[in-house]
């Protein structure tokens, strides 16, 4: 399939030719569901910690003599069953990550790029080179109508765009190995270079 390219300053530059394989296919949400899920979970922390009673600062001390008290027998105040005890089999650190297969994880990129070229939110850009004062790209960007705008450049992102992006609220960039379907799917827009769609072609391939 064929897809308009445009310049940065939005004139015409031609077309590009897209790979069925990896722009055609009929997104399904679950798969989508299943990447998305196994990132989110993959940058969860997991630090979340509670103390239990051999970490809780408390004496030692048994609080009161065994028996003759009429109330229950207790040895330490450390004991879950008081307040500021230790707390029993609470959070301790660990990874919420889990595994996927890696042709999941492919299929799920596929999808999310199908999904965006379905939609017409997918954008191809010749190159972003020469963009390099904040200013200026801020009112091209606006002028395109780029609201919430995720790019993809090719193995490397040209690094004096990459500057002059990073202060624009709602545009982000990457290489084509960050590309991913969180990401993509987060922005309302997806933009991807020339030079992107090829190494997303020999990345996914």
């Amino acid at each position: 399939m064929k897809l308009d390219v445009i310049n940065l300053d939005g004139g015409s530059a031609g077309e590009v030719e897209l790979d069925e394989a990896l722009f055609g296919l009929e997104p399904r949400a679950d798969i989508l569901h299943r990447v998305v899920r196994w990132q989110r979970n993959n940058a969860q922390q997991g630090t979340h910690k509670v103390k239990t009673r051999s970490e809780v600062s408390y004496s030692k001390k048994k609080i009161y003599r065994q028996k003759g008290t009429g109330g229950a027998r207790h040895g330490s105040r450390n004991a879950p069953i008081f307040r500021k005890g230790g707390i029993y089999k609470g959070p301790t650190p660990r990874s919420h990550g889990h595994d996927l297969p890696k042709k999941v994880r492919a299929l799920g990129l596929k999808m999310a790029l199908s999904d965006k070229l379905k939609n017409g939110s997918l954008v191809v850009i010749e190159n972003i080179d020469g963009a390099d004062k904040t200013k200026a790209l801020a009112a091209q960007v606006s002028k395109l109508g780029w609201k919430r705008a995720l790019i993809i450049d090719g193995a490397e992102v040209n690094a004096g765009f990459a500057k002059a992006a990073r202060n624009i609220e709602g545009l982000d960039i990457l290489p084509t190995i960050g590309a991913n379907v969180y990401d993509i799917l987060k922005r309302d827009t997806l933009v991807i270079t020339k030079a992107g769609v090829e190494a997303l072609e020999a990345r996914l391939k």
